[in-house]
């Protein structure tokens, strides 16, 4: 298993998982209005070559943030919207097949 893949499957777990050692990880988005939401990560994945992240908010909603990820140094990334409709719809495809493949797993 690749860092990466390790880091991602360590977002993955649930606040008392048992088969990792670590916490999730949070970060808070703020938003042009100055609202903030804190979101768990759920992952990073990869649609078409490039990187993408999971969000899941912690909002009383059922809802999931996809953005764009990009690594910019050791331990920090940035958060890229996905403007293009049929790239986004390709991002959402793909996350829903994960979602499904693990859901399967289980």
């Amino acid at each position: 298993m690749t860092e990466k893949e390790k880091k991602a499957k360590e977002a993955e777990c649930d606040r008392n998982c048992d088969e990792c050692d670590e916490d999730c990880d949070f970060l808070t988005l703020e938003f042009d209005d100055g609202a903030t939401v804190e979101c768990e990560i759920l992952g990073i994945f990869e649609c078409k070559g490039k990187e993408y992240i999971a969000l899941l908010p912690d909002d009383g909603t059922d809802d999931v943030y996809l953005y764009g990820y990009k690594e910019v140094g050791d331990e920090e990334f940035e958060l890229v919207d996905i403007i293009d409709d049929a790239e986004f719809d390709e991002v959402c495809k793909e996350f829903e097949a994960i979602t499904a493949e693990e859901a399967e797993e289980e």
